[in-house]
């Protein structure tokens, strides 16, 4: 960026002696925009990377347009183009939208919109790309990007390029109609439309091609870079804990996938949109129309080009007054919606307890409701777009008619011909269609800034998580000097700031196993999932022997969606045990039932009963050999004497392991060689306290 800012303000040097000895205001005006650019492009490497990349595209063009409307001026134009030379305006114009690209970083939803884009273009991620005919070949993610986007701004700039020579085509033949001039008109239908139309054509299917890549590649990084930070370090588990955020599978697969289509729909062809607007207006600028004021000899010069940025720009405000509110209202339908489809998948996921509790009809009373409101609010946003699309419908249909009714008098009076009525009416349209870019786009807009608002919530809930109040470092972990785990000076406390636990030390190594017993509520859960380093919510220090791997079994179970060995072999991969290993930890548990059915695909968490869930966890354990194996009442779903025959499986099958329960049944005592227990403070909290053991009761 800094070679390319030194070239621009040489160019622009060069275009101020040029004005100056030239005495011409506009090419003067050139070179400052020019050297105002050199400034800004040099200071771009500030900006966030998605708007460098249109910033570096500008001072390009400036460069491209600048040095042809120099040689145009000097004569070195080739007439045979059949189009007229770049005038100082076209780079002049470019110049003031970098400009206005730095000046619009600063704007809180351009930067929010920027920073969201740009970790995609600049990805280091290596990817395999396909270029007939190159074939497959590795490149950086970030790389392949950027040179598809800016791919796609030169076929867009390319194709308003031919739509302004189409424009002319439709000039001249409509002339050679008025003349009856059968030879220019064949000439200009074969020669002319013919091979800008095919041009036309296959750009628009190589467009379509590159669009569908990079979309579907952007949404895969953001889909995929999302889900990574959402799980990373428990951090869905704390966001769901301190309810910082309402649906965060919606925020992963809808929210980004809206982000990416309305980014890529709003920023390219408002690119287009820009280039079609300096391109047309020159037309509009230089037709030999003049409106003079009455009573006075002052003629206002490109009157046509004033009416169609007036009109637009009246109807753009109208749009933002009467469309402003679709903004709270898309984003409150989102989120109706979102909840509205969470409840379906609880009821899926709970179905066998709904239907045990015939709670049928309360559940059908709840979706509803839920359904109720989105309706509510449905027919808010309807009202609300019937009021926009009135107007907007209104204003595209004035629109067909205006520039016509405009003209014709001066057609009428021999002024211009119906090749240039043709032409101008064309370029009014495209014109006023670039300036109503905003009035057109006005819903999407809402439904993009609502997509914006709900991911950048969710990036501030996942930072807050893992670097905040909420975040796992809340309870300071460290390497214990010892093979024991302890925790020391730590208060837990609920997702309500209430104090739960308090304790001054506790050491679970000095045993091989440990019963943690007391009263529910006493928080024996919450000191587990603290020592797991997934509870936000207070301070201390736990200490994890080096390298130690610890595993905590909950009272009930997370069976992923597929085979049983997936079911069994998790959290590690479908294949991570040999189907021997595999099969000898289910006859342990007394799974071997269901060892014909390891590679069969179901609902398992709704075909097991609760104490097979729980052997199946026990089965998880005796394949993954932890080093401290931390149950949460995870064979309460199982009889006495099966219980105690797990507990003597554990004992034989993981020897090296270190035993920590929570559990309420007395025959548990003789199970384990210490007993801790939840202590009642005078405050409320309950401070963990090693107590001589016991005998059964």
């Amino acid at each position: 960026m800094r070679l390319l800012s030194i070239l621009v303000a040489v160019l622009a040097a060069a275009t101020l002696v040029f004005g100056q000895q030239a005495g011409s205001a506009s090419v003067i005006g050139m070179g400052v925009i020019g050297l105002l650019l050199a400034a800004v492009t040099f200071r771009s490497p500030a900006l966030p990377f998605f708007l460098r990349i249109f910033s570096g595209v500008f001072a390009i063009e400036y460069l491209l347009f600048g040095a042809a409307a120099l040689a145009a001026l000097a004569g070195w134009w080739p007439a045979a183009l059949g189009i007229p030379p770049v005038p100082t305006s076209l780079p002049t114009t470019v110049g003031v939208f970098a400009i206005l690209i730095y000046a619009i970083s600063f704007v809180p939803v351009i930067a929010k919109i920027a920073r969201l884009a740009s970790p995609y273009f600049e990805s280091n991620e290596v990817t395999t790309a396909n270029l007939w005919p190159i074939g497959p070949f590795k490149i950086r993610l970030g790389i392949l990007a950027v040179s598809l986007f800016v791919f796609l701004i030169v076929i867009n700039q390319l194709q308003v390029g031919i739509s302004l020579r189409i424009s002319f085509f439709s000039r001249d033949m409509f002339d050679s109609l008025q003349n009856k001039d059968a030879p220019t008109f064949w000439y200009q239908i074969f020669w002319v439309f013919v091979p800008w139309a095919t041009i036309w054509v296959v750009s628009n299917l190589v467009e379509l091609f590159a669009n569908y890549t990079i979309l579907i590649r952007w949404r895969q990084f953001m889909a995929n870079e999302y889900t990574q930070r959402w799980l990373d370090h428990a951090t869905h588990y704390r966001i769901a804990l301190a309810g910082s955020v309402d649906n965060p599978d919606q925020r992963i697969a809808e929210d980004t996938r809206s982000f990416v289509n309305q980014t890529y729909n709003f920023a390219l062809p408002l690119l287009s949109q820009i280039s079609t607007l300096v391109s047309f207006s020159i037309i509009l600028w230089n037709l030999p129309v003049a409106f003079t004021f009455p009573g006075t000899s002052f003629a206002v010069p490109g009157y046509i080009f004033w009416v169609a940025f007036f009109y637009a720009a009246a109807a753009t405000w109208l749009t933002h007054i009467i469309g402003r509110p679709l903004i709270r209202l898309e984003f409150e339908q989102e989120k109706r919606e979102a909840n509205f489809r969470f409840a379906l998948a609880r009821l899926r996921e709970y179905s066998e307890q709904i239907a045990l509790m015939v709670g049928e009809p309360t559940e059908r009373s709840h979706l509803g409701q839920r359904f109720r409101d989105i309706v509510e609010n449905f027919y808010r946003l309807v009202w609300r777009r019937l009021k926009l699309t009135a107007f907007t419908f209104s204003y595209n249909q004035a629109s067909v008619v205006v520039p016509t009714i405009i003209l014709a008098p001066y057609f009428f009076a021999g002024t211009i011909t119906l090749g240039i009525l043709q032409q101008v009416s064309g370029a009014f349209d495209r014109v006023q269609t670039a300036l109503s870019f905003i009035i057109n786009s006005y819903s999407s807009i809402a439904q993009y800034l609502a997509a914006i608002s709900r991911l950048t919530t969710f990036e501030g809930a996942i930072a807050d998580a893992q670097h905040g109040a909420i975040s796992e470092e809340a309870l300071g972990r460290e390497t214990s000097r010892d093979e024991s785990l302890h925790i020391r000076d730590a208060t837990l406390l609920l997702p309500n700031g209430k104090p739960i636990v308090k304790l001054g030390a506790l050491d679970l190594g000095t045993a091989r196993s440990t019963l943690v017993i007391g009263p529910s509520g006493s928080g024996k859960s919450t000191l587990f999932r603290a020592i797991a380093g997934i509870w936000p919510f207070g301070d201390g220090k736990v200490g994890i022997p080096a390298e130690a791997r610890i595993m905590l079994l909950p009272q009930r179970p997370y069976l992923p969606q597929g085979s049983l060995r997936a079911a069994l072999a998790y959290p590690a991969e479908e294949g991570a045990y040999d189907d021997a290993a595999t099969r000898a930890a289910m006859e342990k548990v007394k799974l071997g039932h269901l060892a014909d059915r390891l590679d069969e695909v179901d609902l398992w968490g709704q075909r097991l009963s609760g104490g097979e869930q729980q052997r199946l966890a026990v089965a998880r354990a005796l394949l993954s050999k932890p080093d401290w194996l931390f149950l949460d009442e995870a064979t309460a779903s199982l009889d006495e004497k099966l219980e105690g025959e797990i507990y003597a499986t554990i004992d034989r099958e993981l020897p090296q392991a270190r035993i920590v329960s929570i559990g309420h049944r007395a025959t548990l005592r003789a199970m384990h060689d210490a007993i801790v227990t939840m202590e009642p403070n005078a405050d409320g909290t309950f401070t963990p306290t090693p107590t001589a053991k016991a005998p059964a009761a």
